[in-house]
């Protein structure tokens, strides 16, 4: 029996959802999403050059468009800047979407991860803890699972063998929430993202890099010679599951057991959930969409698998679509050519 969460409470529309990460692409089409239901946001982003900073600088002119939306150009490893913040702007919810990113940039860059997604995160629950934030939503990972290979990843599996860095800081984040969660009884729900892609995505990503390599006429690196399974998760979608979530304030569970302990819940109001569409694709099934959608054949560089990478992701999402009744389903056919559409209209080819 999946573990109970309250139902829904009334929030106050004049209680501003805090969104960490505004500028970035999960973040961004998260606040776009609230702020056309009428709810408030704050946004807070660095503005890392990670990547393309005149992408993110794009979408939070999106943003500022609508009423509503206010911006802090902050980081979120500043101990005194947040709290500062939490303390001006009182947020009701929080969705913590601000971290660095990337699988292999954290093998050459590991200090900005410790930094970004392990101290930011810290100065997240101190913010929340010390401010009265009636519910703490935070992105999770895919990467936890590392070494894992029992399909469909569950988040009643253990996830102790992580396989990058950026892997282990968000399994340090599930950790450390829960300490909260347990400490100061401070409703906290974890949410593992699988693969996210669609409209003003990251050129990190490897839907954006071919996209952009097959358009200039380069060749695209297959990794793992292309034996890859994803389970591509389309971006509203995605983002559909996390304010569904913020407004599940979650109970503790009455059912756990020390002694068959269940990862995902707690006796403290703590929550996992998996966010996935539940249908991994071949990377070179991925490539042929792709490919049909921009109207030209990708030439292909055959590599190894990279450290740090996995072969195969794919999400058991059971429990998000008990709590929530809902669960990704748009199919890779509809929606990457929605985001070649977006990439011709924004970049242009």
């Amino acid at each position: 029996m999946p573990a109970p969460v309250d139902p829904s409470p009334e929030f106050s529309g004049a209680d501003p959802v805090l969104v960490t990460g505004a500028a970035g692409f999960i973040g961004f089409t998260l606040a776009r999403r609230l702020l056309a239901a009428g709810r408030r946001v704050v946004g807070v982003d660095n503005l890392s050059p990670y990547y393309d900073v005149r992408l993110k600088e794009a979408r939070l002119a999106v943003l500022a468009e609508q009423p509503g939306f206010t911006f802090h150009r902050l980081d979120i490893a500043d101990r005194p800047g947040m709290a500062d913040l939490f303390a001006r702007e009182k947020p009701g919810l929080v969705a913590h979407l601000a971290a660095q990113a990337g699988v292999r940039h954290s093998l050459t860059h590991p200090e900005t991860y410790v930094d970004a997604n392990v101290v930011g995160f810290l100065n997240v629950l101190e913010g929340c803890r010390h401010n009265g934030v009636r519910h703490l939503v935070y992105a999770s990972s895919s990467s936890v699972y590392g070494a894992n290979t029992a399909m469909p990843f569950s988040v009643r599996q253990n996830v102790d063998h992580p396989l990058s860095l950026y892997a282990a800081t968000k399994k340090a984040n599930e950790l450390m929430a829960h300490c909260y969660a347990h400490l100061y009884r401070m409703p906290v729900t974890g949410l593992r993202f699988f693969t996210a892609y669609g409209p003003w995505g990251r050129p990190d990503m490897a839907m954006f890099l071919f996209t952009r390599a097959i358009l200039e006429g380069r060749p695209i690196e297959v990794f793992n010679h292309g034996h890859m399974l994803r389970d591509f998760t389309y971006v509203d979608d995605l983002v559909e599951g996390v304010a569904r979530v913020l407004d599940r304030v979650p109970a503790p569970d009455p059912a756990w057991s020390g002694d068959a302990p269940n990862p995902a819940t707690s006796t403290a109001p703590y929550r996992l959930y998996n966010i996935g569409n539940t249908r991994p694709v071949a990377l070179m099934d991925m490539i042929g969409v792709l490919e049909k959608a921009l109207g030209r054949e990708a030439q292909k560089i055959f590599r190894e698998l990279q450290p740090g990478d996995v072969p195969e992701t794919y999400a058991d999402v059971a429990e998000l679509e008990a709590a929530i009744d809902f669960h990704p389903t748009t199919p890779i056919e509809i929606g990457i050519p929605r985001f070649v559409e977006w990439y011709r209209s924004f970049y242009g080819g």
